[in-house]
């Protein structure tokens, strides 16, 4: 089976936990517009909910299939987010940010009663890192940035390229005007301390480890649909 059709088998049953009257935290990536474009049938169909989406993409695509959108600031408290992940381990904690909305989908998942995530079984890790750790950054004192981070990475034993993101040439920039760093630190085996690490630098606007936010993830396979949960 191809990735796409996974994506889309994890999305369908995710959709199952979308009731009328929700108010949903839509998120952002290849796996997420799958699911916007199956929410988009129930709407059509006569299915009532309200959606905050995490990206200007994501937004973008609701309108085009007739999603109704507000703002986080117009219903601050969300009953579910649903959102793709770039790498999930056992404990249901995250690497996101791959495609630069982390910042908004972090957000998002906060304010939300409940978040699950979708994906396929490529994304299923014993250890988070192999995909690299997005860093969202201020784009005043970036080279002090990127020097603190790899400071910190180092007091913690990671060590590996810290990059900034690049679009056709040019910085990468995100929804909310910010750079992203990638960092390729391999195998992360104390994500908390990584976390409070990163946010204790003043540069660093947010990262992509999402810790403590999933309840539940649907893994689509060859050998079909799973649900992750933590006891």
């Amino acid at each position: 089976m191809d990735a796409r059709k996974l994506k889309i088998e994890a999305a369908a049953v995710a959709l199952t936990h979308v009731h009328d009257g929700m108010r949903l935290g839509i998120g952002s990536g290849s796996t997420a517009e799958e699911f916007v474009r199956l929410l988009a049938e129930k709407v059509a169909g006569g299915l009532q909910i309200i959606g905050v989406p995490t990206s200007e993409r994501t937004a973008k695509l609701c309108r085009e299939l007739g999603v109704p959108l507000t703002t986080l600031d117009e219903m601050p408290e969300l009953d579910l987010a649903i959102d793709g992940t770039d790498e999930v381990d056992s404990a249901l904690s995250l690497i996101k940010g791959g495609g630069g909305a982390l910042l908004r989908e972090k957000i998002v998942a906060a304010a939300s009663q409940k978040m699950i995530v979708i994906a396929d079984e490529t994304k299923v890790v014993e250890t988070l890192g192999r995909f690299p750790l997005p860093i969202e950054v201020n784009r005043f004192g970036l080279g002090a940035t990127k020097i603190a981070v790899a400071r910190v990475a180092a007091d913690l034993g990671l060590a590996g390229p810290i990059t900034l993101r690049l679009k056709d040439g040019e910085p990468f920039v995100t929804d909310g005007g910010h750079y992203i760093l990638d960092a390729s630190f391999g195998r992360i085996p104390d994500t908390r301390a990584l976390s409070s690490a990163l946010h204790a630098i003043p540069g660093v606007v947010e990262h992509g480890l999402f810790l403590g936010l999933a309840s539940a993830a649907i893994i689509a396979g060859a050998g079909g649909i799973r649900t992750m949960t933590v006891v």
